[in-house]
């Protein structure tokens, strides 16, 4: 088998040299970050400034599943709280799976979940198909969700907590002038008066967190740094009723270098209709070809289809190498919280958006004294050791197994595996690595060599047929 050489994983348990590695601010930018000493912890409390007149000030950029969480709880919290969003009816191209557990901790209703996913089949390149799904429980599924109806209900459940939501278009902050100076931020204000035009703004706050994206204004006022980022294409189709039972509470995921030189494509239910979608990071001016390859894989279950709406966006594939500066942080897609392999991101989004939220709340103590890096650094730390072993296995399994199409058959061939399948939707569902039986991964690593060596030998026979 072919080694596989795995880069450090960029973003995630940063040394302390990181922050003095050459990202350098443009000059009407915060000064970089300086290293601290190892072991030293900068703690709020009775040692920072308290606030005079007034609460804290935080000002929370994008309203998706990071942004309204974390401004739901700055609220709560105590915080005056302004959350910016240009789009309030926003329809992210998002294939909008939620894992169970994310519907407790969030406390969603159940209304705006449009179908529970108990089934899934992983069909691979030769169209071979494997059910998943029967290890699941009785109470357990895989929420769908619309992003249009998820970040209104998110936003409004933070506007009902206390937040300033604000109709706008972030543009540039200005740098504060000194530990306690404020951010001034500069946007675009839309309302009944200003129409579609808008009018300039500024806003003074104490703290920013980026919440607004792949393309995030605030990463680069930070110097966040690049990443490699994936177009996921996405189509809603209307289709026959008798052809939407089918997908009453099943989804499809189809692999092979024809929907996705490094990703998969997807048929997901919605409350009327499906969508069908796939991404790529290395082929991107391709994506139109791998979209239309994805409809003629799952041609017989959505024949007589309309075509309701066509979206794309970027979708980040890893954490940015700075995710946060002074008193400003990242979340979400912003600070690059999508997963390798499944490319999943609304929970991780939603749970940054509420870690970085509660640090903040913290070390304010509820708002009533300013808070600064070491206080914002917290929400890293937490994140980091709880997310960093999902994100780590997620970015292996998807280096080994979407290299070809005969490691996507082996793939596929190992979903079938009931045991795989239990630790897979527990993980999921949980958002835990789940420990394993010891003799049952001693059976799992047998065969995935097994499928693998497999795998390689097909390939080699394929390649001979194309000489």
């Amino acid at each position: 088998m072919a080694s596989i050489s795995l880069k450090a994983f960029v973003g995630l348990r940063q040394s302390s040299d990181t922050y003095s590695s050459g990202h350098v601010l443009p000059i009407n930018n915060i000064p970089a970050a300086q290293p601290t000493t190892r072991g030293l912890r900068i703690v709020a409390g009775k040692f920072s400034p308290k606030v005079t007149g007034r609460n804290l000030r935080v000002a929370v950029v994008g309203g998706g599943p990071a942004g309204g969480s974390a401004a739901e709880t700055l609220a709560k919290g105590g915080v005056e709280t302004f959350l910016i969003e240009r789009k309030l009816d926003n329809c992210k191209p998002c294939g909008g799976a939620i894992p169970l557990c994310m519907v407790g901790e969030f406390d969603l209703p159940l209304d705006i979940i449009d179908r529970r996913v108990t089934k899934m089949k992983m069909i691979s390149p030769s169209n071979v198909a494997v059910d998943i799904g029967q290890t699941l429980k009785p109470h357990e599924y895989i929420g769908m969700v619309r992003r249009e109806v998820l970040d209104a209900y998110l936003r409004e459940r933070a506007a009902a907590s206390g937040a300033s939501v604000i109709n706008g278009l972030f543009l540039k902050m200005d740098a504060p002038k000194g530990p306690t100076a404020p951010y001034v931020l500069h946007y675009t204000g839309y309302d009944s008066k200003t129409g579609g035009v808008g009018d300039r703004r500024t806003l003074e706050v104490d703290a920013v967190i980026g919440a607004d994206g792949a393309n995030s204004r605030v990463a680069k006022f930070i110097g966040a740094g690049d990443y490699d980022y994936a177009i996921a294409f996405q189509e809603r189709i209307k289709i026959p009723d008798d052809k939407m039972a089918y997908y009453e509470n099943l989804a499809e995921m189809y692999v092979g270098d024809d929907v996705s030189p490094d990703f998969y494509g997807w048929v997901f239910p919605k409350c009327d209709h499906v969508a069908v979608g796939t991404g790529t990071v290395t082929h991107k001016s391709d994506i139109k070809k791998f979209q239309l390859a994805t409809r003629l894989r799952a041609k017989d279950k959505i024949l007589g289809g309309k075509i309701i709406r066509v979206e794309a966006h970027p979708i980040p594939e890893h954490p940015r190498p700075r995710r946060l500066a002074g008193r400003v942080a990242l979340v979400g897609d912003a600070a690059g919280y999508v997963t390798k392999c499944s490319g999943e991101g609304i929970y991780f989004a939603a749970k940054s958006g509420r870690m970085c939220a509660e640090a903040i709340v913290e070390g304010s103590e509820n708002g009533k004294r300013m808070v600064d890096e070491g206080d914002l650094r917290k929400y890293l730390e937490k994140w980091d050791k709880t997310y960093w072993p999902t994100y780590k296995v997620l970015d292996v399994l998807q280096k080994v197994f979407y290299r070809s199409n005969p490691a996507r058959e082996a793939f596929v061939e190992m979903c079938a595996d009931e045991y795989v399948q239990k630790m897979t939707f527990d993980s999921y569902l949980y958002k835990k690595v789940v420990p394993g039986n010891p003799l049952e991964d001693l059976k799992l690593a047998v065969n995935t060599i097994g499928s693998l060596v497999r795998a390689n030998a097909l390939r080699r026979e394929m390649d001979k047929l194309t000489l």
